[in-house]
């Protein structure tokens, strides 16, 4: 998604959303655009993404009551089991103002094209933002949310016979669905 798309779609659902007093809950109606992670010479598209409150990546400063969400995903393509993406956000409670990326964790992102498979490269520091829309409850309303990403990651990349690491933008608008019981 080109940078002006991307603002134009954060400015539109800031409009409609009801900011810091959390009237407006769940994931927008253009939500869901798809999470992409691409260059020149990859294209990924992650979808159906899912929201669970397991705690599995506490933050040490998060106010009392904040559970840190676990939030899981399917590459979209018609390779079947092409890829997962599972991400760990420790404080979800600052998502509407915009949380660094190098601050959510990238537990596993994995995916494949015609000719390679791809994986997270936990030697690049991932950098950018990811805004939270329509975010009540810390992530755990019943009405889901939607995310916003802008920005740059690593991946590994196996070819048939070689290895190597390429950058790739990590962007999209995106839906995130509560996990039954949240």
């Amino acid at each position: 998604m080109s940078r002006l798309l991307c603002l134009l779609a954060i400015s539109g659902l800031a409009a409609g959303c009801g900011g810091d007093d959390d009237t407006t809950c769940g994931s927008p109606g253009s939500a869901g655009f798809g999470l992409t992670v691409s260059s020149d010479e990859v294209n990924l598209v992650y979808g159906g993404l899912t929201a669970s409150a397991n705690n599995d990546c506490p933050a040490t400063d998060a106010p009392a009551g904040v559970v840190s969400l676990t939030i899981n995903g399917a590459q979209m393509s018609t390779i079947v089991g092409a890829g997962l993406i599972t991400l760990c956000i420790p404080r979800p409670d600052q998502l509407d103002s915009g949380a660094q990326l190098a601050n959510i964790k990238i537990v596993d992102l994995n995916g494949m094209d015609d000719n390679c498979n791809y994986s997270i490269d936990s030697g690049h520091l991932p950098t950018g933002t990811v805004m939270g829309i329509g975010v009540c409850g810390n992530g755990t309303d019943s009405a889901g949310f939607g995310l916003v990403f802008n920005g740059f990651i690593g991946l590994r990349r196996t070819c048939t016979t070689a290895t190597d690491s390429v950058s790739v933008g990590i962007t999209g608008n995106v839906a995130v669905e509560p996990v039954g019981g949240l």
